[in-house]
């Protein structure tokens, strides 16, 4: 949970002295290891450079005294904090290197520049926890005011961790609690299928859909002319400082929006369906930029790839916050028992008949209608894909989206069309392939 904070002058100077603290602590940390890796200074214990969090505290708690004679100012955890961000950040390069860690291949760590690095420390141990209930003690800092009733929001769960931040102009606590298993809501009912799109956020199986607000299009403008007088302003300056909170505090405005709405709709989703299925969207393919393909006839020159208009769309579906909604599914569905059904990214939804089960070969984007050609079917595109969404999750129970067989006699499809997945033996169709996955929370 996150709860803001109203700290007075001299709590707010504390709170940016132990921020600096925690990137001191990384900066010297880091010209510490890389002065080992150099030879300048000595390797102990089994020939490897501090880069532990263990060894990276050894070494700042025998030299804190001669390197830094104010740390007694500020809380052990800022500079801890420091120490553990280097220590991350040198498991996820060599995990990187390695290929035990997926994603984009990690650098080697950098110093990290006031200008560009976002003010925040985080308490681990120590006497830290919810004051009264509007406030919060914060250790070497006091208590600390907030602007909600902390106390009814943590309850009776423990604070394991607090993580201080600021952003947008005023700081923020960051709650980690841990609590006893949540009990499944018994209330819960049914099944749905959910299709995600860019004209429409969601589509649900039953008809109902979630308008995209498109927040990006609407604070687009105003973007544009704050970042022109960002650019035109000496950097470092009284006025640049001001023109990129002002920056900051819109692109700050459309995340609030954007979270509020995949809040509430995640929220109404986990606490009415039994059963919710959704995509493995891969986002990342999806806002990829097109390739550039060089024109033969023209050496230097490249073909037209259409890199404007997918900029557009690629703006569009970053803008929606999938990742962020399923995350949002994940956990909640699992404090209301509800079974969430993650459906394989190539199972074809959009192309399948959700009446008869035929399978187009293709289906361009501009159509918006779904069309069969088998069985005469005329719905919505992202409808359809839906209820085919609710039955690969359901499935094998279900046959189709309509209750009834999926067998269809030779010779019935068209010629253009193509049937890809074979009706099972038994007259049973099944909406998924085994890479399905179910999360579900654990009961007793």
């Amino acid at each position: 949970m996150k709860v803001a904070l109203d700290p007075t002058p001299r709590q707010e100077q504390a709170l940016w002295s132990h921020a600096g603290a925690a990137r001191f602590a990384f900066n010297i940390a880091l010209l510490h290891v890389q002065s080992q890796l150099s030879g300048c200074t000595p390797v102990q214990g089994k020939g490897r450079a501090d880069w532990s969090m263990p060894a990276l505290r050894r070494w700042w708690n025998e030299w804190k005294r001669e390197i830094a004679p104010w740390w007694n100012e500020n809380s052990k955890e800022a500079y801890n904090t420091g120490l553990q961000s280097l220590s991350d950040a040198f498991s996820n390069y060599f995990d990187s290197r390695s290929g035990t860690r997926k994603g984009r291949r990690m650098g080697w760590p950098r110093p990290r520049k006031r200008s560009k690095t976002t003010p925040r420390f985080t308490y681990t141990t120590g006497s830290f926890g919810v004051a009264d209930d509007h406030g919060l003690k914060l250790p070497r800092i006091g208590r600390m005011h907030c602007m909600e009733n902390v106390r009814r929001l943590v309850g009776d769960a423990r604070i394991t961790r607090m993580t201080i931040r600021h952003e947008d102009g005023r700081w923020y606590a960051s709650l980690s609690v841990e609590c006893d298993e949540p009990q499944p809501a018994a209330n819960l009912k049914g099944s749905i299928g959910i299709d995600l799109g860019i004209r429409t956020f969601a589509t649900l199986s039953d008809g109902t859909m979630i308008a995209n607000p498109h927040r990006m299009k609407l604070i687009a403008r105003k973007q544009r002319r704050l970042s022109r007088r960002l650019s035109r302003r000496h950097k470092g300056s009284k006025r640049w400082v001001e023109a990129k909170r002002e920056n900051a505090k819109l692109a700050n405005r459309a995340a609030n929006q954007r979270r509020d709405m995949l809040d509430k709709t995640t929220t109404m989703l986990a606490a009415t369906y039994r059963d919710i299925s959704i995509e493995d969207l891969n986002v990342k393919g999806m806002s990829r930029r097109n390739k550039p393909k060089e024109d033969p006839g023209r050496p230097g020159e490249y073909l037209p790839n259409g890199q404007a208009r997918k900029s557009g769309l690629n703006k569009e579906i970053l803008d929606q916050g999938f990742g962020m909604f399923r995350r949002m599914l994940e956990y909640k569905c699992a404090h209301t028992g509800a079974r969430l059904h993650v459906i394989d990214r190539w199972y074809p939804s959009s192309k399948t008949c959700s009446n008869c089960g035929t399978v187009k070969t293709k289906l361009s984007l501009n159509t918006r209608t779904y069309v069969c050609h088998t069985c005469g079917l005329v719905m919505d595109r992202d409808l359809n894909a839906a209820i085919n969404i609710q039955v690969a999750g359901s499935a094998p129970e279900t046959l189709n989206a309509r209750g009834g067989t999926a067998r269809r006699t030779p010779g019935a499809h068209s010629p253009n069309e193509t049937r890809t997945k074979q009706p099972h033996p038994k007259g049973v169709r099944l909406g998924a392939n085994t890479r399905k996955s179910v999360l579900q929370a654990k009961t007793n």
